[in-house]
């Protein structure tokens, strides 16, 4: 079972800024999303450096054009439109490999954030059951969708920007270098300031972006908590309540992403704008010092020099303007990539330690004892033989530990080894996808796809159809299955919005059973649906009887009346345990009290609907 406090950091990690360690992690995870495409990457790089030494040669054939031909008033036309003409022809394939370039890193990314995609489901549909139990399902959506997608703009913005910025950035200085390095040693203090500009937007900037996306997630988690919940909340009459939180966390959200916003607005464009001027003025204050002076022990330099470094200052400090402007993007993806690092950490569902097959179904329970929490148990030393093919119910009072042997019988939490055997084997030992094949489940809440009724049945697994309608006639379900509009290709809409409660439930009994069960668990299935229903689903469970076994816990004592055995928990004790007619001899029993109560209740309700009602004055 995943650690307690581990699964409570998912939900309690809010506004905290990420450590360096969790960037370093979400840098490692977003490295091997893109180590497939290695390949790619490297020749991004090459064909990157072509393109900056392509443009490279706009600044440096412009200086030749002013000292060959401008200045010494040479005119040479065919040379000078040569010259011309290569300046054009070179900035055009720059451009055309730079999109070219882009579109290659554009897949990378693309493809990189759907590996992650993938990662993240994949990882959280091996996680425990403990995990949901605690875990926010809205911030758990976000996590899959939002910060992945945020995690895309790191790929296709800032890998593409910032490899191409410093590509260029590094080529220009080398040919400012070579045309004059004390020049270029100027234009070189730009760096410094840009990487003292950084440090201090990172600092300012990302506690507001931390808070910015857990605020996100809120949001998503409350209008998914909300719409889940509409009829209680408007029946309730706390609209203005949901709504009035719903205000506060969105105003919330806005305070951080302005003082995001401050730190972009003070600290990326306008201060870089500001150096570009004070560079350039330092480089012409220093080109008439030295070309005004005589004897200062420095050379005149060319008006084209002059020229060079003003163009190669426009292009150095626009790819230094563009890695900064992208810091922004990159705090938010690194963000994103931590969060998302953080779901992947947690542990995973524990897998089968060999690959044992159930054969028959015999279920035995030997001195269980379990607890969620150290200290705290809610299974007492359980001991049960249920056989192959018998039918078991389980009965007891709200707590009574029946939804927790029900889930430990599913391997939802991990039980004491050897405490729960299957046809002899460790229920640990089972392989997990034969272990998931041989056992079915009907949940008290019926899950349907917003899809057909047969792929509803199918669930993914091929089935044919002789095998999709077997089930629902086993289950009750054929007849009205066939009464819908396209039958069995019918869509139901979302969670089966077109059926009843007690024929989604008949629903849930034909998937169950079309996976052709060794074991068959039904959790209060039974609960919500009527009288009639009741009845066809105890028909269902009549005809299984010998071939299943079948182990329900039930709410509706009348569902598991016929039960080989009834097992009567009490505080996570077995209090009793025998036949129906059994447990109604054991007097002042647990069970006797449970039947007598609910014979009481299906009496007033009996009276209150033969009741006539009243005529209208």
């Amino acid at each position: 079972m995943a650690d307690d406090a581990s699964v409570m950091n998912l939900a309690d990690e809010k506004h905290r800024p990420t450590t360096a360690a969790e960037r370093r992690e979400a840098f490692e995870l977003l490295r091997k999303a893109a180590s497939p495409d290695s390949a790619h990457l490297r020749a991004g790089l090459l064909w990157l450096a072509v393109a900056a030494g392509l443009e490279a040669l706009g600044p440096v054939l412009g200086k030749w054009f002013i000292d060959t031909y401008l200045i010494p008033r040479h005119g040479d036309l065919p040379a000078m439109f040569g010259i011309v003409g290569g300046v054009l022809l070179a900035g055009c394939i720059a451009s055309w490999v730079r999109y070219l370039q882009l579109v290659r890193l554009a897949g990378v990314a693309m493809r990189s954030v759907q590996r992650i995609r993938e990662q993240v489901y994949a990882h959280v549909l091996a996680l425990p059951m403990s995990f949901f139990d605690r875990a926010i399902i809205g911030q758990l959506v976000s996590r899959v969708t939002n910060d992945t997608e945020s995690v895309k703009g790191l790929y296709v913005q800032v890998l593409f920007v910032m490899l191409d910025s410093v590509i260029a950035l590094a080529g220009m200085m080398i040919v400012m270098a070579f045309l004059d390095w004390r020049l270029m040693l100027i234009v070189a203090t730009l760096i410094p300031a840009v990487v003292a500009i950084v440090a201090l937007y990172q600092r300012w900037s990302a506690p507001a972006v931390s808070r910015a996306r857990e605020l996100r997630s809120d949001i998503n988690a409350q209008m998914a908590e909300s719409i889940n919940g509409m009829p209680v909340i408007q029946a309730s009459n706390a609209a203005q309540r949901f709504a009035a939180r719903f205000a506060q966390t969105n105003a919330s959200h806005y305070e951080s992403r302005l003082a995001e916003l401050r730190a972009n607005a003070w600290l990326l464009r306008p201060a870089l704008d500001f150096l570009n001027v004070l560079l350039i003025c330092a480089v012409i204050l220093v080109f008439g010092i030295r070309s005004g002076t005589e004897t200062g022990g420095l050379s005149a330099i060319e008006v084209g020099v002059l020229y060079a470094f003003i163009s190669y200052i426009a292009r150095v400090v626009e790819p230094l303007i563009q890695i900064t402007m992208q810091f922004s993007v990159l705090q938010q993806s690194i963000v994103s990539a931590a969060r998302v690092n953080h779901l992947i950490k947690e542990a995973e569902a524990p897998k089968a330690a060999s690959a044992g097959e159930v054969r028959k179904g015999a279920i035995r329970i030997e001195n269980l004892d379990f607890a969620y929490n150290p200290g705290v148990r809610v299974l007492h030393q359980i001991n049960l033989d249920i056989p192959a093919g018998s039918f078991f119910g389980i009965v007891g009072h709200t707590g009574s530990g029946k939804s927790t042997l029900l889930s430990l019988l599913l391997r939802f939490y991990e039980s004491e080894p050897g405490a729960i055997r299957i046809d002899g084997q460790p229920l640990m030992s089972l392989g997990d996808e034969a272990f998931r094949r041989a056992v079915g489940l009907v949940p008290q809440e019926p899950f349907l796809l917003a899809a057909s009724a047969r792929e509803n049945i199918d669930m993914g697994r091929g089935l044919s159809e002789e095998r999709i309608v077997a089930a629902a006639q086993a289950a009750r379900a054929h007849d009205f299955v066939l009464q819908l509009p396209e039958g069995y290709d019918t869509a139901l809409g979302e969670g089966g919005a077109r059926l009843s409660v007690g024929q989604k439930q008949l629903l849930a009994i034909a998937r169950a059973l079309a996976g052709d069960p060794k074991i068959l668990f039904l959790d209060e299935a039974t609960s919500h649906i009527d009288s009639e229903t009741e009845q066809q689903v105890q028909q269902a469970l009549s005809e299984l009887r010998g071939r299943v076994t079948v182990v329900a816990i039930a709410h509706r004592l009348s569902t598991i009346r016929d039960a080989d055995r009834i097992v009567v928990l009490n505080h996570g004790r077995l209090a009793e345990l025998g036949s129906h007619d059994q447990l109604m001899a054991i007097s002042g029993g647990i069970y006797q009290r449970l039947y007598q109560l609910q014979q009481i209740e299906i009496a007033n309700e009996q009276e209150l609907n033969a009741q006539p009602s009243a005529s209208p004055a």
